[in-house]
This record gives structure tokens, sequence and C-alpha cells, in this order.
């Protein structure tokens, strides 16, 4: 049927407690940037949140390495028409205090993501009601054909049990999936226990230790001598100046293309970026191919828009990245009366790449831009996307972006919750992408989405997100995901 689609059976899987947990590590440590801005599953905004969120809980579905949706929760996923979204839960999945999971856990979750207060709340608005049939299958009704749903379902709708409070969600939470929450030693460390029940073939994997210590390291040195002393199993986030240390420590380094992206947010409702020529020379003006092969490393590459490569619907090979042109980029500052410069602001939170941030002043510097650097703690940060008192300027990451729904509805849309932007064929193409029930029509809307925001730059595009982690032998199975989260268990069920 055209414009249908249904998500893949998880090939051999098996019910809970058909499979005995092996060669499990009693301990295992994770040495991460930063402390989680929450783990309450609504308020978690970042790869950082959702590691330790979707080590606690499943949600219904998940990408793949591919890019691809697949059940998890679920056992089936369908809709003929992007209004009606019919589940079947797996049988035989039970929460950690017990009880089964059943499709009242839907429901559940989908008004306590409405009731949260989330910046994301409202990209549920649209689900009108979920009809549960019977304890295994259930309905989500939409009020209008939501095709970007099932992709928003995967990091923000995890099953919760009866009686999970926004309090407990922080204190104790409790959730279905590999690991149970033990203890959160605030701004220091969160430890959790293996998930004794969760032995079914889950396409997210197994657990492999019987416990997990995620600690937060802000120096990237310390993290890497953690490793080196045998303190740590994994560290993430390695720069690439200090690679030849963890492989010198005897740790192995793992590189994983992250569906995800730097740039630049440009406040286009600021002088003098709200010309055109101003956005498109700052994109000129800088060599971010160089940035990236110099501070980032290999598989870092520039980026024509927010698309970052094949796995993001939407992306485009045929929409090229600006080419590093120093004279085109001083002219187009000559044609707006700016040959002598102007001075603006660079916001990035505390925890951010500073090399990078310097970098990218030091190239607008060559064009007659004097870049001032701000840096605001993650919270602050967060609440000033559109404050319009707040620097025109802002270094970012974004992931993941399978699909870019949500990252242009908050950030790109006129009037969106994050936006200082407005473009009508932008506002255009993203309305038809939001309706349209055909995978492949919607991704040629996109297509349209992805060109004019080339052409129009809202962002300096930067490159393609590449995480580096340090890994021990005893963490010799696991593999780097596509969406970034840092999660203890094997390698992902097949989906063939």
């Amino acid at each position: 049927m055209a414009g249908a689609f249904s998500l893949p059976l998880i090939a051999g899987l098996r019910p809970a407690g058909a499979q005995d947990a092996i060669g499990l590590a009693e301990e295992l440590v994770i040495d991460q940037p930063s402390p989680p801005e929450s783990i309450d599953p609504a308020l978690a905004y970042a790869p950082h949140d959702w590691s330790i969120v979707h080590s606690i809980y499943d949600a219904l579905v998940q990408f793949d390495e591919s890019g691809q949706l697949v059940p998890l929760a679920a056992e089936t996923f369908q809709t003929s028409d992007a209004i009606t979204f019919d589940v079947t839960l797996r049988e035989g999945l039970t929460f950690h205090d017990g009880s089964p999971v059943t499709t009242a856990a839907i429901t559940r979750s989908v008004a306590y993501m409405k009731d949260s207060g989330s910046s994301a709340s409202d990209l549920f608005a649209g689900i009108e009601r979920v009809e549960e049939i019977d304890d295994l299958t259930a309905k989500i009704v939409c009020a209008e054909p939501s095709p970007w749903l099932p992709a928003q379902l995967a990091p923000w709708i995890v099953l919760i049990p009866e009686g999970l409070t926004p309090d407990s969600a922080v204190s104790a939470p409790v959730g279905s999936g590999p690991y149970r929450f033990e203890s959160y030693d605030t701004g220091s460390q969160i430890t959790l226990v293996r998930n004794e029940a969760y032995t079914w073939n889950s396409p997210k994997g197994q657990p492999m230790a019987e416990r997990v210590v995620y600690r937060f390291i802000p120096e990237a040195t310390t993290r890497i001598a953690d490793i080196a002393s045998g303190e740590t199993d994994l560290i993430t986030e390695v720069p690439l100046d200090q690679w030849s240390a963890v492989e010198s420590s005897g740790a192995a380094l793992l590189a994983t293309p992250v569906v995800g992206i730097w740039f630049v947010r440009i406040g286009t409702d600021a002088e003098p970026f709200d010309d055109i020529r101003v956005r498109q020379a700052v994109n000129h003006a800088i060599d971010a191919q160089a940035i990236a092969s110099s501070l980032v490393g290999e598989g870092a590459n520039r980026i024509a828009s927010i698309f970052p490569d094949e796995r993001s619907l939407g992306f485009d090979p045929d929409v090229q990245p600006y080419p590093y042109d120093v004279e085109k980029a001083r002219s187009l500052l000559r044609e707006v009366g700016l040959e002598n410069g102007f001075t603006t602001k660079l916001e990035m939170t505390a925890n951010a790449r500073i090399d990078i941030a310097e970098a990218i002043a030091g190239y607008l510097a060559e064009v007659g831009i004097t870049v001032d650097l701000v840096s605001s703690d993650y919270a602050t940060f967060n609440a000033g996307w559109a404050d319009t008192s707040r620097p025109a300027l802002r270094m970012v990451t974004w992931s993941p972006l399978y699909d870019p729904h949500t990252l242009l509805s908050l950030a790109f849309v006129t009037g969106g919750y994050l936006s200082r932007y407005s473009n009508e064929a932008v506002d255009k193409a993203f309305a038809a992408s939001s309706v349209e029930p055909d995978p492949e029509k919607r991704a040629g809307y996109l297509r349209q989405v992805n060109a004019a925001l080339r052409d129009d730059p809202a962002c300096i595009y930067l490159w393609n997100q590449v995480t580096t982690y340090g890994v021990t032998e005893s963490m010799s199975e696991w593999q780097g995901r596509g969406d970034e989260y840092v999660i203890a268990t094997t390698t992902t069920g097949s989906t063939e």
C-alpha cells in the first residue's frame, strides 16, 4: 500500500527467561564529561542524559545502525496512514518492580510526557488517545497525519510503570530496560545494576556487567589517566590530540560516526545577520574541513546543511557545502557596507570545545569579524535559544538526526520554540513533510528543506559528528551507536 510502513520483526527473538547471561563483568566504569541534565525521561535532552535513561527504560522502537526504525518493546509497529499506529507489545516483558509491561504503559508514557512541561511535549500534543485493545495490542491515534511520530517515540516515549512521578523518576526510576537504578551521587556518579529479567534477544543488546558506574569527569586528561590506570573501562569524547595517549595506555580507540552535526546557530533576527549575504559570508570565511581534520579527526566532513549523512531523512548528496573562499566572504561583506568588519559574540556551553570555538573565531577574524567568546552553564545555555538579548551566534551539537523533524520544528521553523530564523520555503516544505505519510514523498519535501537551508543559511554549517571512545579489553564487545547513547550492552540484535 502506498504510504504504508511497518517496522521489521527482529529475527530470532525469544521470550524473557530464554537466555542465560554469560561472560558478565562484575563491574564496568564509564567516564563521561558531564552529569545528565536530568534522568527524568521527559526532561532528558542530550545523549549523556539518554545514555542513562535508555539503560533504565525501553521505548517501543529504536533506530538501528543503518538508521532504520526497528521494534524494541513493541513486537510490531505499523501504520497505513500515519494517523493510527498499530502496536503489539512483546509478551513476557516486565518492569524492574516485577509488574508486567502492558499497553497501559503506553497510555501512561504519553500522558507523562504531555504533563511534564518538557520542551519536547508539544511534539506529542497531536496524539488524541491511546486505545488499549488488550494487554498487548493498542492503537496510538493522532489528530492528523504524523509520519514523524515514530522517530520521536524512540528517544522520548519510554515505557513507565504505574506510579512513576517526576520525583521518583529522578530519585528511584523504574523501567523495563537492561539495567536497574541503584544510586545517584549528584554531580559525581550514577550506579546501575543488571536487570536479571532482561534475557530476551533485545535489539538493544544484552547487559555486559552486573553493575555499571557512570562517572562524570570534565577534563579529558583525567579521563585518559583513568583508563590508563585501570580505574575506568570506557571513556567518551577523546580529543584528537589525546588519541596517542589512549593508545599508549593499552586501550583501543573506537571512532563512531554519529547521526548528528556541529553547527553555529545564527540568530537571523539580529543585525547584521538579518542580511543573507552576511550569513553566506561567514560560511565562506571558515575552513570547516580544516578544523574538522585537525581537531576532530577522520570521518568528520563539512556539511552543507543540517542533514549529516545518508542515514538522515532528507539528506541529498547534490546539496554541496559552502566552499572556503576568503575573497568571496570579503566581497559579500563589502556589498552590505561591512568592509571594515564588525564585532559579535559566540556563546557556548561551559564544557564545549574551546579549541574549536577559538578556531572559528580565528577564521572570522581574517575577514574582519571580531568574535568574543561567551561561556554559559548548560541550563542557562539551553534556556537562551530564542532570547534575542543573547548572542546571535551559538556553537551547538545536535543528535540524533535520523529524522530531522524535532530540530526543524524547534529551531528552524518560524515561531519554533528555539527558533530565531524564518524562511517561507523552509516553512512550506516542512509543513508538507509533517503530514505526508508516503516515506519517499516525505523525503522529497525534506530535501527541499535541505536545499533552502543551505541557500539561505540559518547556521554556519560545520561537520558531521564523530565521537571517539577509549575502550579497554573488558568492553571489547561494545560498539558505539549512531544516536551517541553509551549503554553497556553487547552488539544489537539482527534485523534481517
